[in-house]
């Protein structure tokens, strides 16, 4: 294999381009050319192919969203876009792809190689930590501290005015980030898809916090199965009494510079992804379980689902006391 794509496709995430110049710089190191593949799956089908050197990937291992873009293609859910997508490739030389992004963008690679015998290597690109073969994907760590430095902000004008916040973390199916986020920042409350939310509890433990606790935050997945925090807040609205408001952190999660932990994961998997293709694997995804390099089939990262750690749902419980 000498020559290889590399593409980012689905919702952008913190170390991404540290990710993209790991890919790069880890195909020169072999021999191999390398090309970036601009706006994910649309772009491979309008063909906007760049050769990248190891100059191209200078100086943007701590720039946040993806140098190469990203876009949702409908073109290629389509059988016709994606034989002129493998055409495309086929024309310019590309023998092998690096995949960078979530359940949605593995889910075409999946199609690209079976359909198309393009062979691919998935890397696991999403804040939602929601693939299945990893402990962490790439920006999970990164919105994590993002949401929990938001969170502490937050934390002190509902002091002030002795309010209850609902906070809304991304997380439409997953509850990695609340549960993550709820006990770095000392929430009273966390409500994830996983676990059903007891209306009722919640309001009897606002109301014994309210001789205790002037103010209190609670956190809130978007894909909570009551419907978020506007909806849970208007359930519980007149709970002891508390002057409360609704923060929805939103897009915010996605940005920003990398932490130091998203970048030593972007570049390890990276590299990985390049060796991986050079050894002949296809149509896998490379992860990290309990600090190890491992390969796990891509159809298996999003049809067996991941689960939140049990421990921590039952620490956040003991520390909201």
């Amino acid at each position: 294999m000498k020559r290889i794509g590399v593409y980012t496709s689905g919702g952008d995430a913190p170390g991404m381009n540290a990710c993209v110049r790991a890919v790069v710089r880890a195909g020169l190191y072999n021999g191999c050319e390398m090309v970036g593949i601009q706006h994910g799956y649309e772009g491979m089908i309008e063909g906007k192919f760049v050769d990248l050197d190891a100059r191209a990937v200078a100086n943007i291992i701590q720039r946040g969203g993806t140098i190469l873009r990203t876009a949702r293609s409908e073109r290629f859910r389509t059988p016709e876009g994606r034989v002129k997508a493998a055409e495309n490739l086929k024309g310019a030389g590309v023998e092998g792809l690096v995949a960078i992004g979530g359940d949605g963008t593995f889910q075409g690679a999946v199609r690209l190689n079976e359909e198309h015998g393009v062979a691919i290597v998935g890397v696991p690109g999403t804040i939602d930590n929601d693939l299945f073969g990893t402990d962490f994907t790439i920006g999970y760590d990164t919105a994590v501290n993002t949401a929990m430095e938001a969170i502490d902000k937050i934390r002190d004008t509902a002091a002030s005015h002795d309010r209850l916040f609902y906070v809304e973390v991304m997380g439409r199916d997953a509850g990695f980030i609340a549960l993550d986020v709820g006990i770095s920042s000392g929430a009273e409350f966390v409500a994830i898809p996983e676990a059903k939310t007891n209306v009722q509890a919640l309001r009897e433990e606002l109301e014994a916090f309210k001789g205790v606790k002037s103010s209190a935050i609670i956190i809130v997945a978007e894909g909570e199965e009551e419907g978020g925090a506007f909806s849970l807040a208007e359930k519980i609205k007149d709970a002891a009494g508390y002057d409360y408001r609704v923060c929805v952190l939103g897009h915010i999660q996605r940005g920003g510079s990398p932490t130091a932990s998203d970048r030593i994961l972007a570049s390890r998997l990276g590299i990985a992804s390049v060796e991986a293709l050079l050894e002949g694997q296809t149509n896998v995804m490379v992860g990290i379980i309990h600090g190890r390099i491992t390969f796990t089939p891509l159809r298996t990262t999003w049809t067996q689902r991941k689960t939140v750690d049990n421990e921590l749902w039952r620490l956040s419980k003991i520390l909201s006391l």
